[in-house]
């Protein structure tokens, strides 16, 4: 098993700039299979944000995107795909999933 030095972020956006920690996931999958949700609290569901980090760190964030359109994000994720980190398919499959969680919302 492959020890993962990055991780994925989730939080739940209000309109008054407040935030919520939703998760913190170890792969595209779990991110997919666990992190896609809100929150009960109906103050926190202007947008959701998913943040990519590095273990560790206390350096800045490796990226940051918010819905609608988590813009940037495949251009970005391309280096990691390039080092190995993550794979093509599960880059297509997470900005699928998360444009389609956007929508619904």
């Amino acid at each position: 098993m492959k020890f993962r030095k990055l991780y994925w972020v989730t939080e739940v956006l209000g309109d008054n700039g407040r935030s919520q920690v939703g998760g913190v996931y170890t792969s595209i999958h779990d991110l997919l299979e666990r992190g896609l949700h809100w929150t009960g609290d109906q103050e926190l569901q202007a947008g959701f944000r998913v943040t990519l980090v590095k273990l560790d760190s206390d350096k800045a964030p490796l990226g940051r995107w918010v819905s609608p359109d988590f813009a940037g994000m495949h251009d970005a994720l391309q280096e990691y795909v390039a080092t190995d980190e993550f794979n093509a398919q599960d880059c297509d499959l997470l900005l699928e999933n998360l444009a389609k969680f956007a929508q619904a919302s």
